[in-house]
């Protein structure tokens, strides 16, 4: 039998940064039709590799192939316009700018003299976007949309563009489930179109699902690669992560080992009556040193605006925050950090790293009123702080002194732990804090959520993750629309009670 030509080949594919080999005699053979995981470590090289493909990096070594010749792209233009089409984690479009200029930029149908025909524009978004389950304004702002439709619009242009591969990065770490179901039905169609497609991943049921083949990378090479069916859950974890079997069966698929149950003592941070109009109603939360409280309950929830809250980051008509029993005095989120109460945002990209500066600055930036003397900050200082904590968290970095954007997902998610820890909070606000990472930083980040409360830091932990709360929490607070609708503790902390509490019908 013949074998069939890869509709996008690397072969040998060798990339070096100073101080690094990202990749390292790399091979992946894609075939029309055929949608294919690529999974590993954050740093593993997943990213590097997707932008040799796109002409975002030139490789070092080896050979790029593309519809059975020698391929080579100069620009992200380029590659798209050969057919090679990417969707990133972090919507790449333009918020000011309509929903139908998104959708069709540099494509825009044009009438006499050159100019846009807006008529056609618009009828022409609205029929390409109710194919991807959206139904919208095509004339609003992009930016006036909820992050998961911004990433169905970014989705819909990708593959309106007669791509012929499409490159998915963690496409479902915004949507909700009705969101992803589209997103399935979309490969599915893409599938039996022909169009190719590489999927990017660490939700491991999303990769069993839709993939056919995978091929893991680990420490910049391949670990392994072939058919997805052939691997268990547990043996592609493993691969991942290079440990063995055995080890990882006994460790679970989480890393919290704390004792959890009930703690005793004045809470750290305590909110009351927490309101705003149409966000908040009437939330009350308690933090006490050494636990980890958790928020669940669906995006939108109030989870977030919860967390934001007691930073001093919203504004709110009615409530009160108390730090170890004193009231929060008014003054935004300096106020809430100089009473020891930080916060990891839920966008790391947006809300999180400044990503022109180095490791180095991103770490020291909270902590530098602390560090300063007469108003004079030392470098030893900086320097100090930094090496203890980019050891500690095990942050991956040629060194301090690298910008903070070249590094993985799950690194730059360290760093910004690292700001926040190196202020020496009483307590710690985490939104989503393992989200759009692997399952080797997202164990690291787990395990160092148990230290910490361990060594007496409160800790409240929003995520969508349901077995990340379960096994994460002393006690969970459920969220449904601005309110607490229930609490959870003990033996009653189950992913079928928090399940149970977000579907309950209100009673008046």
């Amino acid at each position: 039998m013949k074998r069939t030509e890869p509709l996008l080949e690397a072969r040998g594919i060798t990339k070096r940064f100073p101080g690094v080999v990202a990749l390292d005699d790399v091979h992946l053979a894609l075939g029309a039709g055929e949608v294919h995981a690529l999974v590993g470590e954050n740093g593993a090289g997943k990213s590097t590799l997707i932008k040799v493909f796109t002409g975002v990096y030139q490789p070092d070594g080896g050979e790029l192939r593309y519809n059975g010749a020698p391929a080579g792209f100069a620009s992200p233009l380029e590659a798209q316009r050969a057919g090679i089409s990417t969707i990133y984690q972090e919507v790449n479009l333009v918020p000011m700018m309509s929903v139908a200029r998104n959708l069709l930029l540099g494509r825009e149908p044009r009438g006499r003299l050159g100019v846009i025909d807006t008529a056609r524009l618009y009828g022409h978004a609205r029929a390409v976007l109710r194919g991807f389950g959206l139904d919208t304004d095509v004339r609003r702002p992009l930016r006036s949309l909820g992050v998961g439709a911004q990433q169905m619009v970014a989705l819909a242009r990708a593959v309106s563009v007669d791509a012929k591969v499409v490159i998915m990065d963690e496409p479902t770490s915004s949507l909700e489930p009705r969101e992803v179901e589209t997103l399935f039905g979309v490969i599915g169609r893409l599938r039996e179109s022909g169009i190719a497609v590489i999927y990017v991943s660490h939700r491991l049921d999303e990769l069993y699902r839709v993939c056919d083949n995978v091929t893991v990378l680990r420490d910049g090479r391949v670990a392994h690669t072939g058919p997805l069916a052939d691997l268990n859950r547990l043996k592609l974890i493993s691969l991942m992560l290079g440990r063995d079997l055995a080890e990882v069966k006994s460790g679970g698929l989480t890393r919290f080992n704390r004792d959890q149950g009930a703690v005793d003592g004045t809470p750290v941070v305590e909110a009351r009556g927490l309101t705003r109009r149409h966000v908040l109603s009437d939330v009350t939360v308690s933090v006490r040193p050494g636990e980890v409280v958790g928020l669940g309950g669906l995006l939108g929830a109030g989870r977030t605006e919860t967390a934001k809250a007691i930073v001093g980051a919203l504004p709110l008509d009615g409530g009160q925050v108390l730090v170890a029993g004193a009231p929060l005095p008014r003054g935004g989120t300096k106020a809430a950090i100089s009473a020891g109460v930080s916060m990891l945002p839920e966008d790391r990209k947006a809300e999180g790293i400044i990503p022109g500066l180095s490791v180095r600055d991103n770490i020291a930036l909270a902590a530098l009123p602390s560090l300063a003397r007469a108003g004079v900050v030392s470098d030893s200082r900086i320097d100090r702080v930094v090496e203890i904590f980019m050891r500690r968290l095990r942050i991956k970095a040629s060194s301090p002194h690298q910008v903070v954007s070249e590094l993985s997902g799950g690194n730059q998610q360290k760093v910004l732990l690292a700001r926040w820890l190196a202020v020496r909070p009483k307590v710690l606000l985490l939104d989503e804090p393992t989200r759009g990472i692997d399952v080797g930083a997202k164990a690291e980040v787990q395990a160092l959520i148990d230290e910490l409360a361990g060594e007496g830091l409160g800790v409240l932990l929003i995520s969508s993750d349901l077995e990340e709360l379960v096994e994460g929490a002393d006690r969970i607070l459920v969220l449904r629309e601005g309110a607490v609708v229930g609490e959870l503790s003990g033996e009653n902390v189950t992913e079928a009670k928090i399940m149970a509490a977000i579907a309950e019908r209100a009673h008046d």
